[in-house]
């Protein structure tokens, strides 16, 4: 079962910048993929961005250029570099695991708040 931790979450203003870090409790090798989603209050998850084991990124529309999902292999840990930030942004953010064949086994971190406010 692997383990995830998320950090880096804060308060920041309009325009400011946040790295969020999800550190895994094994190799990501031995990872599909591992991707950030984001709950704001009152909306369903959304998923943010995604980095497969072999480094290929997807990202939803509204954070394409501000937003930039990238891996430390040797530290066991995926980071989302967040710019720009919008009061729309605000939100808990987690980190997931997939693995399995057809992606069938989720773990997930316990979250971290990022609120984009002035």
């Amino acid at each position: 079962q692997v383990q995830l931790v998320e950090s880096g979450g804060g308060l920041v203003q309009p325009g400011g910048s946040l790295r969020l870090s999800c550190a895994a409790s094994e190799t990501l090798f031995s990872i599909n993929y591992i991707g950030w989603y984001r709950q704001a209050p009152g909306k369903e998850r959304e998923l943010v961005a995604t980095i497969n084991w072999g480094g290929h990124t997807n990202y939803v529309d509204s954070v394409k250029g501000r937003f930039t999902i990238s891996r430390d292999n040797a530290k066991n840990t995926v980071y989302l570099q967040m710019n720009s930030l919008k009061p729309e942004d605000t939100a808990v953010y987690y980190c997931k695991a997939a693995r399995g064949i057809r992606n069938e086994y989720d773990y997930w971190g316990q979250g971290t708040q990022v609120t984009v406010s002035s």
